[in-house]
Formats: C-alpha cells, sequence, structure tokens
C-alpha cells in the first residue's frame, strides 16, 4: 500500500483536513460560548429555569424553520451514525446543517456538537476525494479522515476518536488500514493544534471520589450493564416514537421546529439541566447529586431523554453522544442514590460508558472516553468494560428479537393471501 501514490495522496489529504479540523473545531465551540451566554438558571431543582426560555426557544425553532427554507435543506437529514456508517456526507448539505446546527445548540436543544463538526469535517473530506476524483474506497478513507479531524481536539484524544470511528464505520479489508493510517493522523494533527490553543477539553472532566477495586464489581458490573441497556433502549424508543409523532403532525416544517422549541423550551423551565449539550449539566449533577436527590437525578434522567426526542424529531440539528453522555452519567448518580453501597465512582463511570455504548454501539470507544475523563485508573476500568459489553450485547439482542418479531409479522402477512387463494 505505502507504495502506492494515491497512498501518500491521502496522507496529505489528511493532514490537510486535520489542520481544518483543529481550527473549525476552535471557531465552532467558541461561537457556541458566546451564544449560549444567555443560559443561567437561578438553581438547578425543580422550576429553576426562566419562562422568557420558552419564548427564546420557540424563536430558534422560527429560525430554524427559515434557515431550512433559506438553504432549501430537508427536514430529514441523516443523522451522525448514518453519515459513519455510510462514510460519506454530501457537501451540499454541510452549509445549512452547520446553519441550523449552530442555530439549534444556541438554542438551548438537546443535542451535541458532533453533528455539525463531523458534517464539515466529512464534508471538506468527501469534497476533496472527488475533485482529486480517487475511488470509492479512497474517498470512504478520506471522509472518515475528515471527521476524525473534526473530533480530534473535541475529544481531547485521538485514540477514542479512531476507535469511535472503526466501531462505527467498520471498515473492513485493506480500507481498514487507510482508514486507520489516514484518521490517526488527522485526528493527531487536530489534537495539536486544539490543545495549544485551548488545551484539553474532556481529560480530568468529571472527578469522582475514588475507591478501591474489588472483584464483586465485575459481578456489580454485569448488573449495571443490564440497567444501562434498559436505558439505551428507552432512549431509542422515545426518540423513535418522537419522530414518528412529528412526521404525523400535519403541520408546515416551520411550525412543528416552533412545537418543539416550545416543549423542550418548558420542560428546560421546570428541570434548568435538561439544556443544552449536557457536558456541564453533568459537572452540576456530579457534584451536587446527593443535595439534588433521588427524585430529581431520576426525573433528569427521563426528562433529558424527552427533550433530545423532541429536539431531533422537530427539526433541530446535533449529535446524539453529548446527550447520551449526560443521561449515562446522571444515571449513575441515580443508582448511587439508590443503592449506596455501590461507590459513586463505580456507578457513574459504568453507566457513563454504558448507555451511550449501548444506544451508538460503540462500546470500546466509550470505555476509553469514561476512563480518561474520569481518571479512574487502569484496575477499576475492567467493570466498566463488563457494564459496556453486557449493556451492547444485551441491546443488540433486543434489536435482533425485534426485527426478528417483525420479519416474521411481514412473512406471515404476504402469506396471508395465498392461504386465502
Amino acid at each position: 500500500m505505502a507504495e502506492s501514490g494515491d497512498f501518500w495522496l491521502l496522507l496529505g489529504v489528511a493532514a490537510l483536513l486535520g489542520v481544518f479540523g483543529g481550527l473549525f473545531g476552535l471557531f465552532f465551540m467558541w461561537l457556541l460560548h458566546l451564544g449560549q451566554s444567555w443560559y443561567a438558571y437561578s438553581s438547578p431543582g425543580w422550576m429553576g429555569g426562566h419562562w422568557w426560555w420558552v419564548a427564546l426557544t420557540a424563536a430558534a425553532g422560527l429560525v430554524i424553520g427559515l434557515l431550512r427554507w433559506a438553504t432549501r435543506l430537508p427536514f430529514k437529514t441523516p443523522g451522525l451514525i448514518a453519515d459513519l456508517q455510510d462514510q460519506y456526507v454530501n457537501p451540499r448539505l454541510v452549509p445549512g446543517i452547520l446553519l441550523v446546527s449552530t442555530a439549534s445548540l444556541i438554542g438551548g436543544a438537546s443535542l451535541g456538537p458532533e453533528k455539525a463538526l463531523g458534517s464539515a469535517g466529512g464534508g471538506l473530506g468527501q469534497w476533496l476525494a472527488a475533485r482529486r476524483r480517487l475511488d470509492d474506497d479512497a474517498r470512504g478513507a478520506t471522509t472518515l479522515s475528515g471527521m476524525a479531524g473534526a473530533y480530534g481536539g473535541l475529544f481531547s484524544s485521538p485514540i477514542i476518536v479512531v476507535m469511535m470511528i472503526v466501531e462505527l464505520a467498520r471498515p473492513g479489508g485493506a480500507k481498514l488500514t487507510r482508514v486507520l493510517v489516514t484518521s490517526i493522523l488527522s485526528a493527531s494533527i487536530s489534537f495539536g493544534v486544539y490543545f495549544a490553543v485551548a488545551g484539553t477539553v474532556f481529560l480530568d472532566l468529571y472527578e469522582v471520589p475514588s475507591f478501591s477495586y474489588e472483584n464483586w464489581y465485575l459481578l456489580a458490573g454485569v448488573g449495571i450493564g443490564l440497567l444501562a441497556a434498559v436505558a439505551s433502549s428507552l432512549l431509542g424508543l422515545i426518540v423513535t416514537v418522537s419522530g414518528k409523532l412529528f412526521d404525523r403532525l400535519r403541520l408546515p416544517d416551520i411550525v412543528k421546529s416552533i412545537v418543539g422549541g416550545v416543549l423542550f423550551g418548558v420542560v428546560g423551565v421546570i428541570l434548568p439541566l435538561t439544556m443544552m449539550t449536557g457536558t456541564d449539566q453533568l459537572g452540576v449533577v456530579l457534584k451536587e447529586g446527593s443535595a439534588l436527590g433521588l427524585g430529581l437525578i431520576a426525573a433528569l434522567v427521563i426528562a433529558k431523554m424527552i427533550t433530545m426526542g423532541v429536539s431531533l424529531g422537530s427539526g433541530f440539528i446535533g449529535g446524539p453522544i453529548f446527550p447520551s453522555l449526560f443521561i449515562g452519567g446522571t444515571a449513575g448518580v441515580a443508582l448511587h442514590l439508590a443503592v449506596p453501597s455501590l461507590p459513586l465512582g463505580l456507578t457513574f463511570t459504568c453507566m457513563l460508558a454504558a448507555v451511550v455504548g449501548g444506544f451508538v454501539s460503540a462500546p470500546f470507544a466509550m470505555v476509553l472516553f469514561a476512563a480518561f475523563t474520569t481518571q479512574i485508573g487502569a484496575l477499576n476500568t475492567t467493570p466498566v468494560l463488563v457494564a459496556v459489553i453486557t449493556s451492547f450485547v444485551t441491546v443488540q439482542a433486543v434489536q435482533f428479537l425485534l426485527a426478528r418479531r417483525v420479519k416474521r409479522r411481514t412473512d406471515a402477512a404476504a402469506a396471508a393471501p395465498g392461504r386465502a387463494a
């Protein structure tokens, strides 16, 4: 492969995409920081928000509808997971996605910045590959390296980024080598650019109480993983049902976005920690969980699922990973409050990784992310791995059984006319 001229061309493009990803990531996150400065709640507890938030989130829905019309962006666009699995980002949709995603995140939607960043990097990679007339495998590798460059600085670790891309995109054969090499290069350069200006973002972000490893934590990891699978499945169900409900509304798309903004705005007034991406809000839950109480923490988990589903279903654009991290980490705090004999560091880290690992099907990337953000130590990572794998396998089993049931119904319906004849 190294003797091919195309391989070295891919490396050059990957390096360029790494520089672009780091610079664009800095600009985009700075823009969000400025735009979200309005978010300040009076209390993290019940009714801690402000009612004028509802007017702002409704206005965000109006702006999103107008931006979609101006950019001719379809109401339904491929999500982040679909982009990675297809190894394709349509460059023509990128300007509209960036504008709508920016308005969505500034407007308080329960979504993350990873969709916008991935679209920018992946779209540029796809455009460069088309300009150079690369083959399909090379185009896919270039698109993924563009997305890796967009995430290298954001996730503060090229290892996490490359693992996530490989798990979700699942490139096979010789293409795997191309994707690994170009993604590592792109993500590393992006991290270097990002770190030089802003430093790390997520390393040591969540300080959990230290705990000593016990063998029974492995068995506890199985139980926590099963609980995480329930949370992941419930999240998937709520997102799916919410999307179908908005699809059935016989309203103009712009009105759907306004309705969605009003809904998650009202929830935000009642529970202000459900607003925004959830990164900073999760830190508040971790520090003040015992003071907030089990009832409020449990309500936050369900409410965040609902606001995430409403945001996605009503036309707002953003990523699913960051709000899922909030759901998982908050569920971990709730589990510790319900079962105090389980250390907070164990329940928080296991649920943080296992809920997202099951929901987006990237178990090993989430284990690395949880270990890096909490710094629990190598030995204590073992029960986290057990919890994540348990959650992932359980969710996959549930999906398999549901798909099998649907297939049986379809086959039975298709065979019914034949029996009648």
